[in-house]
């Protein structure tokens, strides 16, 4: 049997270590906005290459802060990848603003560049490309763009931790990045966690109030703010993960080659694209092809788990029925939903399993004729 993630083996790697945060932690007396979050906060907003880290509850929660933090209200629009997690697009409804799907680039998931200007309204204030699967979004062309349209840039890395373009990690791409840290992704937490990174000072200073009831002084709240706070524990335990997350990152890399150099080629089969000058930091290994179903189960039928990220594009989900788009209406992100299929990948994954998962996925497609 072969998982689709093995969170024990990271966990039994950094067995002591992470005990050792926990007894500092409970040690500590400080549960909320103590030392740990002041310290992982700076190790990671230089990690990422940036002045500034907010801790906030969640993924979701970074995205929508930052957005509000930004000033994006009803009325506005946001641009969106076609095909990505729901939680990119929630974050800009709880804004009350309004997500402008704008299709992939269908060999590498992402936000398609030169689709973007024909969706810009007068009322177009940002973009949000997403550095999906752990590659990252084409950025240079897309900040150039935004320059252009006076647009904000948020990056949504929360499958990007620590990925690079041209150089620079994500983080540092935009004009403000979100990253989860919900416990499978490159840099996880023992529960829900996230963060936003950036280099405006002011930006910075309304997310620390808005996470925190409003409030710059205690019980003095300028705004109407929420309670989205990174507690000490999983900070604690972000740190500890944080000093690895390179080597990690570097494991899956290697498990990804090797995936590729014995995958690519066979059937319809389509290996992961990493474009120049990028670096891919495979939060997931994601193939495509036609025969997705039948692969799955045949993988499934001989032990070996597969998940499929992600099978609803967001315009077809209930969620948003009242943006009346066709089925059709987004056919390249439609077709990674149809097409994609995600194999087994984690940091301590043994070329072994590896080599167990490209046996079977060869022995599928050696069975079909594509005369």
């Amino acid at each position: 049997m072969i998982p689709f993630f093995d969170i024990h083996a990271g966990h039994s790697e950094l067995a002591d270590e992470l005990n050792l945060a926990f007894q500092r932690v409970l040690k500590s007396g400080h549960l909320i906005m103590g030392p740990e979050l002041s310290a992982f906060e700076s190790e990671f907003a230089d990690y990422c290459g940036v002045k500034h880290c907010i801790g906030v509850g969640n993924g979701l929660d970074a995205l929508a802060l930052t957005l509000r933090a930004r000033g994006i209200k009803p009325g506005d629009e946001v641009i969106v990848p076609s095909q990505t997690f729901i939680a990119t697009w929630l974050g800009v409804s709880m804004v009350g603003a309004t997500p402008v799907p704008v299709e992939i680039d269908p060999l590498t998931y992402n936000l398609d560049p030169s689709r973007i200007l024909s969706k810009v309204t007068s009322k177009t204030k940002a973009i949000v490309p997403v550095h999906l699967y752990g590659l990252p979004a084409a950025m240079s062309e897309i900040m150039e763009i935004a320059k252009s349209a006076e647009l904000f840039v948020m990056e949504d890395a929360a499958q990007g931790h620590g990925a690079t373009h041209h150089g620079k990690r994500t983080g540092a791409l935009g004009h403000a990045a979100t990253f989860s840290f919900y416990p499978t992704k490159n840099l996880g937490g023992m529960g829900d966690g996230g963060a936003i990174v950036t280099s405006d000072d002011d930006l910075a200073d309304k997310l620390r109030m808005l996470r925190n009831y409003g409030s710059k002084k205690k019980y003095v709240h300028e705004v109407a703010g929420v309670n989205s706070r990174l507690d000490e524990l999983q900070a604690a335990i972000l740190r500890v993960k944080l000093s690895r997350l390179d080597e990690w990152n570097d494991r899956r890399r290697k498990i990804a080659q090797r995936y590729s150099a014995a995958l690519d080629g066979v059937g319809d089969l389509r290996v992961p694209l990493i474009p120049p000058a990028t670096t891919h930091v495979f939060h997931l290994y994601v193939v495509s092809t036609k025969n997705r179903e039948e692969l799955a189960r045949y993988l499934d039928s001989v032990g070996i788990s597969t998940l499929v990220h992600y099978p609803i594009p967001p315009h077809m989900q209930g969620a948003y029925s009242e943006l009346a788009y066709a089925a059709e209406s987004f056919p390249l992100g439609s077709a990674a939903s149809n097409e994609a299929l995600s194999l087994p990948i984690w940091p301590q994954m043994s070329f072994d399993q590896v080599d167990i998962v490209v046996e079977h996925v060869r022995k599928f497609f050696s069975k079909i004729n594509f005369a």
